[in-house]
């Protein structure tokens, strides 16, 4: 089989545990709120809030201001009423600070000694730079929407990847834990690696990981892939 010469990664939920660390710290910060419910509503408005600049509502705006836009109803909702503006800058910064999987810092690592590594993330640059550097993701390169002016599953991004390297889609695996990332990534030439995330949404809301033998490559961890792909 051949192997790719790129690992382009997605990052929330296949990277990183976005709902265990936003739970944690909207459940320090608000105590009278539920941080599960509050994580699962905020990750609910990103898809939406993307569709409205997909269909041009709105200009192109970064994921950081997305997530400003999603937290401010949010926080209307839940009926919290006294966070200062510093307060709420420093909330929607959550998503800077990711906690990665267990496996994920050792997988890359192993990974990156026989391939380029890089992210392709809806995230915006200066956010994946952050959670990169807190996390210590070992990235070689951070490609992000922000520097297509496109969001995933937008054609561009994925074939962006090609391009920056000059290589073909075929020479680029994206490696991700979402199905339809995976699919939309094939329907532009880039073979496909499957990560499980099971507790991606929490331990209570078990996501079904079975396999799909479309995708090139399936593991259960970053480790894991690196043993399959001879690292």
């Amino acid at each position: 089989m051949k192997q790719p010469q790129i690992l382009a990664f997605d990052i929330f939920g296949t990277v990183v545990d976005w709902h265990g660390s936003v739970a944690r710290e909207v459940q320090a910060l608000l105590p009278g709120v539920d941080g599960d419910a509050f994580a699962l509503a905020w990750r609910a408005g990103y898809q939406p809030a993307m569709r409205r600049v997909m269909s041009g509502e709105l200009g192109w705006t970064l994921i950081d201001d997305l997530h400003r836009l999603i937290l401010d109803g949010l926080l209307t909702q839940f009926g919290v009423t006294d966070l200062s503006e510093a307060q709420k800058i420093e909330l929607n910064r959550v998503w800077h600070r990711l906690d990665a999987w267990p496996d994920s810092v050792a997988g890359l690592q192993r990974l990156k000694t026989r391939f380029t590594i890089c992210t392709l993330s809806n995230g915006n640059i200066g956010l994946l730079t952050n959670m990169a550097k807190r996390a210590g993701l070992p990235w070689d390169c951070i490609l992000s929407a922000e520097v297509f002016r496109a969001y995933k599953p937008d054609p561009a991004t994925y074939l962006g990847v090609a391009k920056v390297f000059d290589v073909s889609p075929a020479d680029v695996m994206l490696v991700a834990a979402h199905q339809d990332d995976l699919a939309a990534a094939r329907a532009c030439g880039l073979a496909t690696a499957y990560i499980e995330r099971p507790l991606e949404f929490g331990a209570p809301r078990p996501k079904d990981v079975s396999p799909d033998p479309a995708n090139t490559w399936h593991a259960t961890s970053l480790t894991q892939l690196a043993e399959q792909l001879g690292c």
